[in-house]
């Protein structure tokens, strides 16, 4: 009994001070903690951050081990929140305590903010606040055992949960006035059963919610801290341009100015000695993109309606990558080139516009890094491009060109890694100007080979004239290219070699001077079958050229140069070096071509000439006919065989034979015309004979031989029945009796037969064909005129007499008697005479006093000058039947011309009715 007295006193006291001892506890930590952390967290706050910070209220419960805090705001130095949340409950386990781990039945956070600045020198808010208030050396060290790192600390998490925060991000690296800021709101977070050690029974889950603006990202999965390894799956909804374009503004150099992207996956990862990565069923889509130049731009240059790719798979540890298919719609992309010759889209990649880079610290063990083991390994099961437009501005040319492809769809077959194999492809365009063309076929990028199958049709050339304008004084106004065929192209070996086989259309086409009104020429259709190219060695081969109802229209301008002289560039570009001439005699050249035939049907040509006045216009039209074997390949005999009408009257015949082009090969080539109209021409002989030609008609037979730049030709010319009519004033014509001289070229039946040859060097500017032969045609013409007897002793058999001797008759002193040869003379003269009926002949007497007899009076002398004249008129017209109303007297003279001594020579002069 006395014992147990003993005993319970003790008891007592031990259960009074553990009493006292649990109220104690109780006291501190239902009272005198939450007081202190209410008082102490806002100084540490204010030292160790220098933010101003106040907390509503702190409880905590020591018996179960939980804590709750309310209402915590903190401001920085500035004045501008930084940090809070409305509650945060912590609930430790203490069974997992008593086990050696720190175990937390729950974290719960309602409603945090957090406001993140990243500075100009790229340090956060937090840090440069922390290191400000905390100098180095001014905390104590801590020095981490080897144990401290080889494992993390036992911690366990059953709940870790965020509901409704906020993170304000604001950023401060670009330098501007004001900066950019980013509101992650709500952010919500669930975390269950997370352990720092390894687990094998179990893992804990997680899911992440967040919301920037209307953009929403969810992230959830299974997740192991040891070993580190982690399953789930993200998803990121309509992450919208404004957010996009500040964090991609460094890297990108052009201005966002749309788009919206959302993407999803489903990854594993795992740490350990290899890291791994997996993920699989990915898919991005990016919505209304649209992409400036530059800011200052007032359109963008690029949008889509559409970009997606789906089934995106990738294993970091296998180095592998796989697309499903990458599909674009809608896009619409503008490219241009400016007048120095830049492409808008180029010049922010040129090096004075590189995009921003950020810093970085640089990889010091690159040189050293260890080579990859094994290549990368990708594939995309298709790329379709389908709805869209690109337009091409081209600024650079001296008349801007503006192209557009519209409805064009592109589809690529299956492309890897694996570059020798060929992959699919089939593009489809239509031309906004007019026209459709498509491209099927397969490219192999390792080595290059490409075939295609080309088709183009109905594609409008006025678009390209800009182009056409740039290198000729050229307008296209009309016309449409058709082209069928295959292409195919290898790059195996160098130079690349390839060939094109098809055929070729222009229709309708139209071309004009931009100063001349009406058309230079026309075309119904230009037709080109088959059509062979090799690419290397450059060879053409054209089967058939065909062109169906060609019109030119040529014009001779008041300066008297050819309209057609104004087409090549204005600069005066040397054309004579030509690739496709031999380097040396044998030499084959730099490119070949063969065209077999070349079919004209029913071509005309209008000639105006305009340095006439009136001005002269002459066509040409039924000209069809065919040109055989053209090649600058020798050896190589093409034939020539045309006709035509001039002015609808004359025929026209152009035949012979052409030798290899671009050498010294002779060609023979005739000409022959019949019938042409010489009132028709009258303006070109008016202004070089001073008459208009009323009446006749001219047949030529050209022959011309061109060897190289040498012309050896012959022009015969027929006059038929030409008359001249009034007088012209002209400046140009002939100071000669016109008349005269056509009277004595023509023959008996009207008709003057000239042969007119030509020769020179074709490639001296200063030789022209036409002006050679006008040269010719009028001196021979002023001759005649000028020595009637000298062109009529030539042209006719006059029984040996020269052409002095017909001009003069000789009587003996003092005699008005004919001799005998004189006789003979008279008789050859109007032989000529009889041949030519436009010919007068004007009869002046004559004497010599001195020689005929200085005895006799004057009047004697006079009466023998005019007998001698009477004597040979009656011959002629009595004798040799020469119509008298063509023989005229003139007024005797009395200064004869004494030939020889003991004779006296009276005159006889030629002249036209």
């Amino acid at each position: 009994m006395a014992e147990s007295r003993k005993h319970t006193p003790l008891a007592r006291t031990l259960l009074i001070v553990l009493a006292v001892l649990v109220l104690l506890y109780a006291i501190v930590g239902f009272l005198i903690l939450p007081w202190w952390l209410e008082k102490n967290l806002p100084e540490q706050l204010s030292e160790r951050m220098g933010w101003q910070g106040e907390i509503s209220q702190v409880s905590i419960n020591p018996f179960a081990l939980s804590v709750e805090a309310l209402g915590l705001s903190a401001e920085d130095d500035s004045g501008e929140p930084v940090l809070g949340f409305d509650r945060l409950f912590v609930n430790l386990n203490l069974f997992q305590l008593v086990r050696g781990i720190v175990g937390f039945e729950a974290i719960q956070l309602q409603e945090p903010f957090i406001r993140l600045d990243l500075l100009e020198d790229y340090s956060v808010n937090f840090a440069r606040d922390w290191q400000t208030h905390n100098p180095v050396g001014s905390a104590p060290e801590q020095e981490a055992t080897d144990a401290d790192q080889a494992a993390p600390p036992r911690l366990y998490f059953g709940e870790l949960a965020i509901d409704g925060g906020e993170l304000l991000f604001r950023d401060f690296s670009r330098g501007t006035a004001q900066p950019a800021e980013f509101r992650i709101t709500p952010l919500d977070l669930n975390l269950l059963d997370l352990a720092t050690w390894r687990r094998d029974d179990s893992g804990s889950t997680y899911n992440v919610q967040a919301a920037l603006g209307d953009d929403t990202i969810e992230w959830q999965g299974d997740l192991s801290v040891v070993p580190l390894a982690s399953q789930g799956s993200i998803n990121v909804t309509g992450l919208g341009y404004d957010n996009l374009k500040h964090f991609l503004a460094p890297f990108l150099p052009y201005d966002f100015r749309g788009g919206e992207i959302s993407l999803s996956a489903d990854y594993d990862l795992a740490g350990g000695e290899v890291f791994q990565l997996t993920t699989r069923n990915g898919e991005v889509s990016l919505q209304g993109l649209a992409l400036a130049l530059s800011p200052d731009s007032e359109l963008a240059a690029l949008s889509t309606g559409a970009f997606t790719v789906d089934r995106i798979t990738f294993d970091l540890a296998r180095r592998e990558a796989a697309i499903g298919e990458v599909s674009i719609t809608g896009l619409d992309m503008a490219l241009a080139r400016n007048e120095s010759g830049q492409i808008d889209w180029l010049v922010p990649l040129s090096p004075g516009q590189a995009p921003r880079e950020t810093s970085g610290e640089p990889n010091a063990e690159s040189p050293s890094a260890e080579p990859v083991a094994s290549p990368f390994r990708w594939s995309v099961q298709g790329i379709a491009l389908a709805d869209s437009r690109i337009a091409w501005r081209d600024a650079m040319l001296d008349t801007p060109a503006e192209l557009a492809l519209e409805q064009l769809s592109l589809e690529v077959g299956n492309a890897s890694h694996r570059l020798d194999e060929p992959i699919g492809y089939q593009l489809r365009a239509t031309l906004a100007s007019g026209g459709q063309f498509s491209l099927d076929g397969q490219v192999t990028p390792q080595p290059f080979t490409f075939e295609g199958a080309v088709a183009v049709s109905g594609v409008a050339l006025e678009a390209v004239s800009p182009y056409v304008q740039q290198n000729a004084n050229l307008r296209v106004v009309n016309g449409t290219l058709g082209l069928d065929g295959n292409l195919d192209l290898d790059g195996q070996q160098d130079p690349l070699t390839g060939t094109f086989s098809g055929t070729a259309e222009i229709a309708d086409l139209a071309l004009r001077l931009p100063e001349q009104e009406g058309e230079l020429l026309t075309w119904k259709a230009l037709r080109l079958a088959p059509i062979e190219y090799n690419v290397s060695p450059a060879r053409l081969e054209i089967g058939t050229v065909t062109l169906t109802q060609p019109a030119v229209g040529l014009i001779r301008g008041a300066n008297n140069a050819l309209n057609v002289a104004s087409i090549g560039p204005q600069g005066g570009a040397k054309t004579g070096d030509s690739g496709a001439q031999p380097s040396a005699a044998g030499d084959t050249p730099g490119f070949i071509f063969r065209i077999g035939q070349l079919m004209l049907e029913e071509g005309s040509v209008a000639y105006t000439d305009r340095s006439l006045k009136p001005p002269v216009t002459t066509s040409l039209d039924r000209f069809s006919g065919s040109v055989t074997g053209l090649s600058n390949i020798k050896p190589q005999e093409g034939k020539v065989s045309l006709r035509g009408r001039i002015d609808k009257v004359a025929d026209l015949e152009f035949a012979g034979t052409i030798g290899t082009l671009g050498s010294d090969a002779t060609n023979d080539l005739q000409l022959t015309v019949d019938g042409l109209s010489l009132p028709q021409l009258s303006p070109y002989f008016s202004r070089r004979l001073g008459y208009h030609v009323d009446s006749g008609k001219m047949d030529l037979n050209l022959d011309y031989k061109i060897a190289g730049t040498r012309l050896d030709a012959n022009n015969h010319v027929v006059l038929d029945k030409i008359e001249l009519g009034q007088v012209v004033d002209s400046d140009e014509a002939v100071d000669a009796p016109v008349a005269l001289g056509l009277a004595v070229l023509k023959d008996g039946d009207g008709v003057i037969e000239l042969d007119l040859p030509v020769s020179g060097d074709l490639s001296d500017p200063s030789f022209s064909v036409r002006d050679v032969i006008r040269k010719t045609f009028v001196n021979l013409l002023v001759k005649a005129a000028a020595a009637p007897f000298t062109i009529l002793g030539s042209i006719v058999d006059l029984a040996g007499f020269t052409s002095e001797e017909l001009g003069v008759v000789n009587f003996g002193a003092g005699s008005a008697e004919l001799s005998k040869p004189e006789q003979e003379k008279l008789a050859a003269l109007a032989k000529g005479m009889a041949d030519r009926p436009e010919l007068i002949l004007n009869i002046r007497g004559a004497v010599a006093p001195d020689v005929d007899g200085s005895d006799l009076s004057p009047n004697a002398l006079s009466n023998l000058a005019s007998e001698r004249a009477q004597v040979v008129r009656n011959f002629l017209a009595e004798s040799q039947g020469v119509s008298p109303d063509r023989l005229y007297l003139l007024d005797a003279s009395s200064n004869a011309t004494v030939p020889d001594e003991g004779l006296v020579s009276i005159e006889l002069t030629l002249d036209a009715r």
